[in-house]
């Protein structure tokens, strides 16, 4: 039996397929547990390893690859994901907050290092340790809209700072410890360290636009670029004898300006975040000696209290300090506070990469106790972290925009937005671009756009896209080519009896999504008009879906229909609105389209969750008034005001009373189809009612 299994962990083959199946299994099953789903690869690593199972061995060649290929992609994603343009508009408090998000865990990490007996340097990369965070929060604060809030923005951006500190303390211990530091070498670090860090920053930067601007839409070789920019990168960081992973950081923050929000960033990190990360963090939970964890935590309580109460109490410190400099609120201080709590991405790879690192004694730059605290940190900020920014980021207050802190005036700032609501029109028609390619729900959508455009006095434009190869001759093409024109004359025919003019166009293209952006664009349209179809499947969660790469793609807005009854005997119109943006209000101008062409009405219903301040449920309702007289809704317009925890199922019931439910999509698209918010997921999956998923660009 043994030597079978011997057999099997020498196989890389049969490696691969186990960590396969637990990156499918072991994450679902901790995330229903409320646990996070790293923690589930964790506890994978360790039951595969030497001190489990032992069906994985962290030695072999294949799991050391992977691993590694996991620890620099986390890093790359980690660059990649902080917003730049966030961080510009926040940049002087985000830096101010940022060294003291860095100083206060440096300060006191090495103070426990000192205290428990380590050398100088490697209490000083205790600290680093310490000193960088991960925004496992951000998706909350999303949900609850507050992202635009100062204070949290300051957090976002001031990750950029801590985790190029941290890393770059990591390159000066290593270099330290490995026993070849001079003030000459530190000079020659720190300037190598700055001419390769403006090599990769700005000629990746360069390199990547002139990429992109050339490849058109080859999504495949820009992402093989991306991919060879980051290992490119890392493998530079260690020929100037700096960790690998603050190359592959570097790199994210270089293509970040250059993927954007677009398609091959989501490619980029649905690859990552299903197969390479997953793989560092089961060779974390191999790398983890159990008797010796156990030990650490037994007989190393007082470093593993130092090292957790530290980080707590000093992050706790610097968001005080900020709160004082800024005059933020105690909700803001403590959901700073949370937000920079968890210690994931740059703390493991930091500590892991100090931990193999050997001097010509043997000797490690952090050993193995420490190791294994910073394993406990991760597991307690990781839960502490996002359930605390639950708790606070509901009682922040609406974003600030003046220095002594008074609430923005919402009031105001629809004043300056309404007169930008208008369709933009292009010689003065406004168009409504319409695909055809479902003759089950052609006349619906042909219906809708004519019903919007005879409002506008517009026309419609029914298009059909014959898709097509090199070859024009083909005799596909050609039996494609006379379907398109059996349902454009189909559309023109439906199109008469509303009287509304109709220019039907055939287009011949080898992408059907990117057939319809560019008709649209070539039309100028104002507005796409398309039918739903639900596509969940492998291709669909790889590459994306039809009505996925239009909304993406389009220079307009995109409205997709689920209509369950003809759009003439759509009247009552339910509008969930979440919080008052440009989008939002883009949104609402449809809904005011729609109803005025079929003489309808509309409800604005906005959930609030039971710990939102009085204040601000009073404030956003006397703006929805503002914006209903202002916007000539009062005759046809309702406000709702629910306070509940669960937003979908208020949607699902209140969707009863009404005829057609119109939800905001954004234009971002994800690997597994459009990117909506978890409430929208759910409320698509069990309205029962018609429905309107609408996005804008820019949103």
């Amino acid at each position: 039996m043994e030597n079978l299994l011997s057999i099997l962990r020498g196989n890389p083959l049969v490696s691969f397929t186990i960590l396969l199946l637990v990156i499918l299994t072991l994450p679902p099953i901790f995330e229903r547990l409320r646990l996070p789903g790293l923690v589930g690869l964790l506890f994978a690593g360790v039951i595969l390893g030497k001190d489990g199972l032992y069906l994985l061995d962290a030695d072999s060649e294949s799991i050391d690859l992977l691993a590694e290929i996991g620890k620099i992609y986390l890093m790359f994603v980690a660059g990649l994901e902080i917003d730049l343009a966030e961080f510009r508009k926040t940049k002087d408090r985000s830096l101010v907050f940022g060294i003291l998000t860095f100083f206060f865990p440096l300060v006191t990490g090495t103070y426990v290092g000192l205290t428990f007996g380590f050398s100088w340097n490697s209490s000083i990369l205790i600290g680093s340790l310490l000193a960088s965070h991960t925004l496992l929060g951000f998706p909350i604060v999303q949900r609850l809209g507050m992202v635009k809030n100062q204070a949290v923005m300051v957090t976002i951006g001031a990750t950029i700072f801590t985790d190029i500190a941290a890393l770059l303390v990591l390159a000066i211990s290593v270099s330290i410890h490995r026993g070849n530091f001079s003030s000459a070498s530190l000079i020659i670090q720190l300037v190598s360290l700055a001419l390769y860090s403006v090599v990769v920053l700005f000629g990746f930067d360069w390199l990547g636009k002139e990429y992109f601007r050339r490849s058109g839409d080859e999504e495949s070789n820009q992402f093989l670029f991306v991919l060879l920019a980051v290992f490119l990168a890392s493998i530079g960081a260690q020929l100037i004898n700096v960790d690998k992973i603050v190359g592959a950081f570097l790199a994210g923050l270089a293509v970040n300006d250059v993927v954007g929000n677009g398609p091959v960033k989501e490619k980029v990190e649905f690859v990552g975040g299903t197969l390479f990360i997953p793989f560092f963090f089961v060779g974390m939970g191999l790398l983890l000696d159990i008797p010796a964890f156990i030990q650490t935590i037994q007989f190393e309580l007082p470093l593993v209290i130092g090292i957790v109460g530290g980080l707590i109490l000093a992050k706790l410190l610097a968001a005080t300090a900020a709160k004082l400099f800024y005059r933020y609120t105690w909700a803001e201080l403590l959901t700073m506070w949370s937000l920079s709590l968890p210690q994931v991405a740059a703390t493991l790879a930091a500590a892991l990469a100090a931990y193999q690192i050997q001097n010509s004694a043997g000797e490690r730059l952090i050993n193995e106790a420490v190791f294994n605290s910073v394993i406990v940190l991760m597991l307690i900020t990781s839960i502490l972290g996002p359930v605390l920014t639950a708790q606070f980021a509901t009682k922040l207050p609406l974003p600030k925009t003046t220095e002594n802190g008074d609430y923005e005036n919402l009031g105001s700032t629809l004043d300056e937005w309404l007169p930008e609501l208008k369709f933009p029109r292009e010689n003065n028609s406004f168009t409504v671009v319409i695909p055809i390619y479902n003759p089950h729900t052609q006349r619906d959508l042909i219906e809708m756009g004519a019903l919007l455009a005879k409002k506008e006095s517009g026309l419609i434009v029914p298009v059909s896209i014959a898709t097509a190869g090199v070859h024009m001759d083909d005799p596909q093409l050609d039996g494609n080519l006379k379907q398109s024109q059996m349902l454009l004359e189909r559309a023109i025919e439906i199109s008469q009896e509303f009287s509304v003019d109709a220019d039907a166009m055939i287009r011949i293209d080898d992408d059907i999504a990117y057939g319809i952006s560019r008709a649209a664009r070539e039309k100028n349209a104002n507005l796409i008009i398309m039918g739903w179809s639900e596509n969940t499947g492998l291709k669909a969660r790889l590459f994306g879906t039809i009505l996925d790469t239009v909304f993406w793609s389009s220079h307009c807005p995109v409205a997709v229909m689920r209509l369950l009854d003809n759009p003439t005997n759509l009247y009552r119109i339910l509008v969930p609105v979440k919080n008052l943006s440009k989008a939002t209000l883009e949104t609402i101008k449809f809904a005011k389209l729609f109803a005025d062409a079929n003489q309808g009405s509309i409800t604005l219903l906005h959930i609030c969750d039971r710990q939102t301040p009085t204040q601000q449920v009073t404030e956003f309702k006397t703006t929805l008034s503002h914006l209903i007289t202002e916007y000539e809704l009062s005759e046809n317009c309702k406000i709702k005001m629910i306070i509940h925890d669960a937003p979908a199922q208020v949607i699902i019931r209140a969707s009863h009373k009404f005829d057609l439910v119109i939800l905001r999509s954004f234009r971002r698209r994800t690997a597994g189809g459009l990117a909506v918010s978890d409430i929208t997921t759910e409320v698509l999956k069990k309205i029962r009612c018609s429905l309107v998923l609408f996005g804008q660009p820019h949103s």
